[in-house]
């Protein structure tokens, strides 16, 4: 950790985040003057989108100038230092253009350890539109808001058996070879549903449902999720195995079940 700022001022710091960009993102949602523009990879952008980082990126100028930044649409600033912010400023895009209330702004912290490995120790995920809001900081626990209300601490659910498991993803594009084990995985789930992108990991997070699936994320889209999810007792990794948000893949699990997802996926 590191010694100048505290855990709690880092936390608290993601949370003044996340309210300037509700703000930001609500005053834009449903706009009919909406501007969008497509990337090179050929996803849309919006100038919300735009706005939200920028402000996040000013805000944490101020507040914590030595810090590196990675973002979505502008892209990383002195990614080398030993604290870096993480930030997806709207989670959902195609959502959010189109009035589907299923998107949220996400804001992690990863902090270089000793032995030279990067974990998340901050992460915020602010879905305004579904007046939701998640948190967690390492070893504080996990916890929600609703409409601003009392945080509520989360925990994962207690279902051992993949017959017994709900399961939730965004879609089928990205499995590529691996779409066959992945749809006989939903096949022997009793539940599955497509909610997608953040919210699929949340409510894995809050025990809702057991596990979350997505072939093909970016660290912005994972970062905030992943401590998240250990926080409430999970499990997040990629396809593989491999812990955390930088393995290109997140699937989210309650614990119990992350072997039993591992063996059916590989």
């Amino acid at each position: 950790m590191s010694a100048k700022y505290s855990l709690e001022s880092d936390l608290e710091l993601a949370l003044e985040l996340a309210a300037i960009a509700d703000e930001i993102t609500m005053a834009r949602y449903l706009a009919q003057d909406l501007v969008v523009s497509t990337k090179p990879d050929n996803t849309p952008v919006t100038d919300a989108d735009k706005a939200t980082e920028e402000a996040l990126r000013k805000r944490l100028a101020v507040t914590r100038p030595e810090d590196g930044l990675v973002g979505e649409e502008f892209g990383n600033e002195n990614k080398d230092a030993a604290r870096y912010w993480v930030m997806d400023p709207i989670d959902g895009t195609k959502n959010f253009m189109r009035g589907v209330p299923t998107w949220a702004t996400l804001i992690g912290l990863v902090e270089r350890q000793s032995d030279g490995s990067e974990k998340v120790i901050v992460g915020v995920a602010s879905a305004p539109a579904l007046f939701r809001r998640w948190f967690a900081s390492s070893g504080n626990g996990a916890f929600t808001t609703l409409n601003n209300g009392a945080p509520r601490q989360i925990l994962v659910s207690k279902v051992s058996e993949l017959s017994n498991a709900s399961i939730a993803y965004s879609d089928f594009q990205g499995w590529r070879d691996r779409l066959v084990k992945f749809q006989n995985l939903i096949s022997t789930c009793t539940r599955s549903r497509g909610y997608g992108d953040f919210w699929s990991h949340m409510l894995v997070a809050e025990g809702a449902v057991d596990i979350a699936t997505e072939p093909s994320l970016a660290l912005w889209d994972m970062a905030a999720l992943d401590v998240i999810v250990r926080e409430a007792g999970g499990t997040f990794s990629n396809l593989t195995g491999e812990a955390g948000p930088f393995g290109g893949s997140g699937i989210s699990t309650n614990t119990l079940l992350h072997s039993k997802v591992m063996a059916a996926l590989n």
